[in-house]
């Protein structure tokens, strides 16, 4: 998106008060193309890779489902390719709550992903130079804070505009942390991982969004419309849960997680598939992707991620 890019580029330069202190590179291009990944992290002498490029919004994905899974899979699984051709030091996946158990094709491919960077991990592992291997992790949070995609924003732009605010269900709850914590924690998850760990980050408790649009309208100094109080300012409204969307979501797929040196952060061992077989498998999903047969594509998807609720009919 050369339109975040530019406002990313833009957005940065003007908070850091001596540009000269750091030296930055804001880079156009595909991350589905290897070249291009590898070339960059040979040019730039790369050591550590961020892994946050992913289609996120659950409905468009649930509307446009192979172009999701395209993107969410192929895109880690180059990345995985080039990481390991260029010796990275390390690679983390920025992953979500909905990769656990999905109901929606969007958490679904990102488990998929999830996948791949463990397969990656135990190839890594595997190599007889076991101290200079690439390190591929994941780390599992939920949702950030006035992030892209959050409610926050549109929240406050419901609010701006008189209301009403609309939720999906009044009982949805959603685990929640600031865009500083997110970053901080996942920096220092990296610094703790070995290679293959998938690190959960504690964000407190889950928070019901209903409370939360409650919330944000008294701190905007006004007071909510209901059948308490008919004389008030913005109304909420529930339009029922969206396609793939689950009331409530989790961190863990596996019973329990292990503590960290980091008190704010733990990790899980989960079950993988091998990478020479989820390879095998990987060719036969791109080849009906590239052929846009949907059912062939969820056919794939479903056996490599078992726990996907792929209800259909």
């Amino acid at each position: 998106s050369e339109y975040n890019l530019y406002h990313l580029e833009q957005g940065i330069k003007n908070s850091i008060n001596n540009s000269k202190v750091l030296k930055m590179k804001f880079i156009l291009g595909n991350i589905n193309n290897f070249n291009f990944l590898n070339n960059i992290f040979k040019d730039n002498k790369i050591d550590v890779v961020f892994h946050a490029a992913a289609y996120k919004h659950v409905p468009l994905i649930e509307s446009n489902p192979i172009q999701g899974i395209e993107n969410n899979v192929f895109s880690t699984y180059i990345l995985c390719q080039a990481a390991l051709s260029s010796s990275l030091k390390k690679v983390t996946l920025i992953s979500t709550d909905k990769a656990v158990r999905p109901s929606n094709v969007m958490g679904a491919s990102k488990r998929l992903a999830e996948l791949i960077f463990q397969a990656y991990a135990a190839k890594s592992k595997s190599k007889s130079d076991n101290i200079n291997n690439t390190k591929f992790s994941i780390v599992r949070f939920g949702n950030v804070l006035d992030s892209s995609g959050s409610v926050v924003p549109l929240f406050k732009k419901q609010i701006g505009k008189g209301g009403p605010i609309t939720l999906t269900h009044k009982n949805v709850y959603r685990y929640f942390m600031t865009l500083s914590e997110a970053a901080q924690l996942v920096i220092q998850a990296t610094s703790l991982s070995m290679g293959g760990e998938v690190f959960l980050l504690d964000m407190g408790s889950p928070v019901r969004i209903y409370d939360l649009a409650r919330q944000m309208i008294r701190l905007s100094g006004l007071k909510v419309k209901d059948s308490a109080n008919k004389d008030g300012d913005i109304a909420i409204i529930t339009t029922g849960l969206r396609p793939g969307e689950k009331l409530y979501e989790e961190l863990l797929i596996e019973a329990e997680s292990k503590t960290t040196d980091h008190p704010l952060i733990f990790k899980a061992n989960e079950a993988f598939i091998e990478l020479d077989e989820l390879i095998e498998e990987l060719s036969s999903l791109k080849n009906y992707i590239d052929k846009q047969n949907k059912n062939k594509v969820f056919e794939i998807l479903s056996k490599l991620v078992p726990e996907w609720n792929l209800d259909r009919n």
